[in-house]
């Protein structure tokens, strides 16, 4: 295996907005938050994020601004991805330049591509930048996924050095981690954390963590204790809130549960919109559930 940007719970950050833009001070205390919650790394601009409704200006200003704040306290790793390869060179090697650690690429979206084209994508950007690169695979989203194949040549490329794998299917993560030896795994759904660090994972990008912090961060750490039965213990009382926060498309129900906590990060853009009335208030029993406080 490379080594890994980090291992353990990076959390897929919410951009907190304003009316007329993103509130940076808000994001400084999510930022502090997740530092003093022992989260290991900060993905920003990523789907949680809401990264496609930002302009490049915007994009790059909030990695600027995450890379300053966390200023070496956790790897800040960004999502430069997109369906139009110039683009995703161009946001790859500006974020580079910006100081992040990592880079989060997609599989394109839309106009999807062969298995040809998706390995001359990676290729393409990878040979752009100098940093690592952690391939995104999210098939419910994109409508694309790599064949075992074509993630055996992307391994073959240096800074190419893990994957974020979010299909949900445990027999396609178990061929991932049996044939491409050479790539992390990080789980990319909240609720199978512990069966990937199971077949060797090293962690999650977790859009739970942007809540429960340290028990994300604590669901790895055990069990990398060897604390397997209290690590699948906290995966096991997670999994309703970690439900509710999907009863909608991500970052619906996260956003609006970190509002109804108290943590202020404003609205959602569109076309996103705040839940339905019975969504939010499965989700504010889910949290009170959970044990924590609604405001």
């Amino acid at each position: 295996m490379k080594k890994p940007i980090f291992t353990g719970s990076g959390v897929a950050i919410v951009t907190p907005f304003t009316e007329n833009g993103v509130d940076f001070d808000k994001l400084g205390e999510l930022i502090e938050f997740h530092v003093e919650n022992k989260t290991d790394a900060i993905i920003i601009c990523g789907t949680t994020g809401e990264a496609s409704t930002m302009p490049d200006e915007e994009h790059l200003s909030v990695i600027e601004y995450a890379v300053k704040k966390t200023a070496g306290r956790m790897p800040v790793i960004a999502g430069t991805g997109s369906n139009d390869t110039p683009h995703a060179i161009k946001l790859s090697q500006a974020a580079e330049k910006l100081g992040c650690d990592g880079l989060l690429i997609v599989t394109p979206y839309y106009n999807k591509t062969t298995q040809k084209g998706l390995y001359l994508h990676y290729k393409a950007i990878a040979e752009s930048v100098n940093i690592p690169i952690i391939l995104y695979n999210v098939p419910g989203r994109t409508k694309m996924s790599f064949a075992i194949d074509t993630l055996k040549k992307l391994a073959k490329i240096d800074n190419i050095v893990a994957i974020k794998e979010a299909s949900g299917d445990i027999a396609y993560l178990s061929k991932v981690a049996a044939n491409v030896s050479e790539l992390a795994i990080y789980s990319g759904n909240d609720d199978m954390v512990v069966p990937t660090l199971s077949v060797g994972g090293l962690g999650v990008i977790s859009v739970a963590a942007n809540i429960i912090p340290k028990d994300m961060h604590d669901m790895c750490q055990l069990y990398f204790d060897g604390r397997v039965k209290e690590s699948a213990k906290l995966q096991l009382n997670a999994l309703d809130l970690i439900d509710k926060l999907f009863i909608e498309v991500n970052p619906i129900p996260v956003k609006n549960a970190m509002n109804m906590l108290g943590y202020g990060v404003g609205n959602l853009r569109m076309p996103l919109c705040d839940l339905e009335d019975k969504n939010a208030e499965a989700v504010k029993a889910s949290l009170i559930a959970y044990g924590l406080e609604v405001k």
